[in-house]
């Protein structure tokens, strides 16, 4: 009787343990539905110095947080005007950083990461974030990959490497070749820039395109955007740092011709 009773307790056991495992398996959240490509509430505009506008489709049914921040900041117009401060031929064009060198971001708070199953293919969009340094702990980790604010970057050539890593929410699907032309550098010397940024369900003006810049009246200096500080100061070069002006030379002038 005994063997039996140990028999029918193992017997109990092997059935409630898969029951119990089901009783506290909690199923994923289903998947929301993507939004349409001509749904203009989640189309955002760049129109770029390069001659034309760029159409980017969101997603905000893989990172919501992310997409309501560039909406936001779009309607806000924090981005127009701002630099691709840091472009890599055969990767990716960066921009986001009001301080334009890639340290900078929004005064509203950072981004909790929301990476998912989109690749970083051609014409990816997706937040840049920190980095953690190597042999940084979990904490260190995961404080960087919620580190997300405004700055975000759009691939070239595929980066598969990069999946799951980075929060990508959305892609080019209009003037990827406008994308092409972004000036390459790290920083770039003659940085390509946002226009405007617009979300489409807004009815924005068509693309203008940025004023000629006038020509430099003879002998006026050359400043380039963010040398402002450098006007009067002669400018370093690798080859000869602190470089003094050349001292000018006299230019000799020819007597009136007498009548």
């Amino acid at each position: 009787m005994r063997f039996i009773a140990s028999l029918i307790v193992c017997f109990s056991a092997l059935i409630a343990g898969p029951l119990a495992a089901q009783e506290v398996y909690t199923p994923p959240p289903p998947r929301q539905p993507v939004a349409p490509v001509t749904d203009k509430e989640n189309l955002l505009y760049l129109d770029l110095s390069t001659g034309g506008r760029v159409t980017i489709w969101l997603r905000p049914d893989v990172a919501p947080k992310t997409v309501d921040r560039i909406k936001t900041l779009t309607r806000q117009h924090f981005y127009d005007g701002l630099l691709f401060h840091r472009v890599i031929d055969g990767f990716m064009a960066q921009t986001g950083d009001p301080k334009g060198n890639g340290t900078g971001g929004s005064t509203l708070p950072d981004l909790p990461a929301e990476f998912n199953y989109l690749p970083h293919v051609r014409g990816a969009v997706a937040a840049a974030r920190e980095g953690a340094p190597e042999g940084a702990d979990a904490a260190a980790k995961k404080k960087a990959e919620d580190s997300a604010n405004s700055q975000f970057f759009i691939v070239f050539q595929p980066r598969l490497t990069l999946d799951k890593k980075y929060t990508v929410f959305g892609r080019v699907i209009e003037g990827m070749q406008y994308v092409d032309t972004i000036e390459r550098g790290e920083p770039p010397i003659n940085p390509s820039r946002i226009l405007h940024a617009y979300v489409a369900a807004d009815n924005p003006p068509g693309y203008i395109p940025a004023p000629p810049q006038a020509a430099p009246a003879l002998g006026a200096p050359v400043i380039l955007p963010g040398t402002e500080a450098l006007v009067g100061k002669p400018a370093a070069t690798p080859a000869n740092p602190g470089a003094k002006p050349a001292a000018k030379k006299p230019v000799a002038r020819k007597p009136a011709a007498k009548k």
